[in-house]
């Protein structure tokens, strides 16, 4: 295809992916109050014979004029961005696609079939631990003091913890993507653990904004687990390709090819066409010529 095809294709696309986001994020916004509703639940609120002094509970508020409009707005967009994503998602394939090769597109298709789940149980696993995390948080307000907590701050730590929860979780799926092209072998995976598990500790105490043990646990645990899977993945798969280059060749090795030159036929000659005769030529060149 040429450029403008391509351009032109492209377009069309983007087209599609925006308007699946647009009419998803017009629908969501009807249904606001309830999805602000959910993304805030973790928050331990205080009701009308409950009052906020030390931790105990929190108000969840609006603190400026505009922030009831623009929390809708974010709320109905996230949400028209998640719900739409197998559309936008498929349109970016479908453009990809054509240029990739057949064993590109089977790789593609198992990487996003393991990816999608582990990236929702990353997500599941940190609103389930929310909860306890926000207590934490509030057990240090001081006596006296009333926790008066806006919305938006809280939407944004919801979804901040969510999206660190569902990207660490896709880390063993990045080591395994990372030994199929080659680049790191299983046996050097498992030369790492102690740097790893040490890592994965120290990210998940930065990760998450707790001072208790359970986030942290809670994020480091799984990763380290799964790391150890993808380790197993990684030491078969290098088995594999062992057992392949010892059959014959591997998946990146060409065939060798024969350059010796072969011998060349003796040239016909060259007959002069009927009204080329020789009283017609000059030194052996036409007159044309």
């Amino acid at each position: 295809m040429p450029l403008v095809e391509h351009l032109r294709e492209l377009r069309n696309r983007l087209a599609k992916a925006v308007l699946a986001i647009v009419v998803v994020s017009v629908v969501a916004a009807f249904y606001s109050e309830q999805l602000m509703q959910f993304l805030a639940e973790p928050v331990p609120k205080c009701d009308s014979l409950t009052n906020s002094d030390g931790g105990n509970c929190a108000i969840v508020s609006f603190n400026t004029l505009t922030s009831p409009f623009t929390t809708t707005i974010k709320v109905s967009l996230m949400a028209g961005l998640v719900v739409s994503s197998p559309v936008w998602l498929y349109q970016l394939w479908a453009f990809v696609a054509p240029g990739l090769h057949r064993h590109e597109k089977k790789y593609t298709y198992v990487f996003t079939a393991a990816a999608v789940p582990l990236f929702a149980g990353g997500a599941l696993l940190s609103y389930v631990i929310l909860p306890v995390s926000i207590k934490v948080l509030l057990s240090l307000t001081p006596g006296g003091s009333a926790n008066i907590l806006s919305l938006d701050e809280v939407l944004d730590f919801t979804i901040r913890m969510v999206l660190i929860f569902g990207l660490a979780f896709e880390l063993p799926l990045l080591l395994v993507m990372l030994n199929m092209v080659g680049i790191v072998s299983g046996r050097r995976m498992l030369g790492w653990w102690r740097g790893v598990v040490m890592g994965v500790f120290v990210f998940g105490a930065v990760a998450t904004p707790t001072t208790d043990p359970v986030g942290m646990l809670a994020l480091s645990v799984p990763i380290i687990v799964l790391f150890f899977f993808a380790v197993g993945i990684s030491l078969l798969n290098d088995r594999r390709r062992a057992r392949t280059e010892a059959e014959g060749l591997s998946d990146d090795e060409a065939s060798e090819l024969d350059h010796t030159p072969e011998a060349v036929e003796p040239a016909e000659p060259v007959t002069a066409l009927p009204e080329q005769s020789s009283r017609d030529r000059v030194n052996g060149y036409d007159d044309v010529t």
